[in-house]
């Protein structure tokens, strides 16, 4: 199907070009978003009759986002949720949880701007990608943590504060603590042992005696 983009769309155009895309992506997404426009005759004459006045708007958008972009450059917001010790959340973080953390740091945004393939599941530091603009985007680090403690620990650290299944420095002391525990034991059996058979020497040659 070909349409007409009325706004850059990533991997097809900018605003103004004549596309072929799949009919099922048009009709899902790009018509009722009002990204675009079935090229036919009519909505092309009528896309040319607006051009120069959404070309403005656009513009202005544009420089909105821009603005924006600016003030938002470096934003951290965190999260605080329940999770287990290896850093498993009890529920997840989704893209509205983010737009209502953006928002309450003094940038409102929408769910939809916040690109995301997936919730977010566990705990950390990570990169989301919000749409300000087709044409604008701004990465927001998005720290989720057990408590804003842990989140400030996050942010120093630069990794998730998770336990791991055996601390190393503890799993060698646990090693070495039986060992260590053997040892003596093992010694005063060698000590009995030699004992012993110095005895049975001696009965021995008083006996040959």
């Amino acid at each position: 199907m070909e349409i007409i983009l009325l706004e850059r769309v990533d991997k097809l155009g900018k605003l103004g070009d004549v596309v072929k895309v799949k009919p099922g992506y048009a009709r899902n997404y790009l018509l009722p978003t009002g990204k675009a426009l079935r090229a036919n005759k009519a909505n092309m004459e009528k896309f040319e009759a607006e051009r120069a006045e959404r070309e403005s708007r656009n513009a202005e958008a544009r420089s909105a986002a821009e603005g924006t972009m600016k003030n938002m450059d470096g934003l951290s917001v965190v999260l605080v949720r329940a999770a287990s010790e290896m850093g498993q959340l009890f529920g997840s973080v989704s893209a509205k949880d983010i737009a209502e953390a953006v928002a309450e740091a003094g940038h409102n945004i929408d769910k939809r701007q916040v690109v995301m393939d997936k919730a977010l599941k566990t705990l950390g530091l990570f990169p989301v990608k919000i749409n300000l603009h087709a044409e604008v985007q701004v990465e927001v680090i998005v720290n989720i943590a057990r408590s804003a403690e842990e989140a400030k620990t996050q942010t120093e650290t630069g990794s998730a504060i998770v336990a791991n299944n055996f601390d190393e420095e503890e799993a060698v002391a646990e090693t070495a603590a039986p060992l260590a525990e053997e040892k003596p034991e093992s010694a005063e059996a060698e000590a009995d042992t030699a004992e012993v058979e110095a005895a049975e020497a001696d009965a021995d040659e008083e006996a040959k005696s």
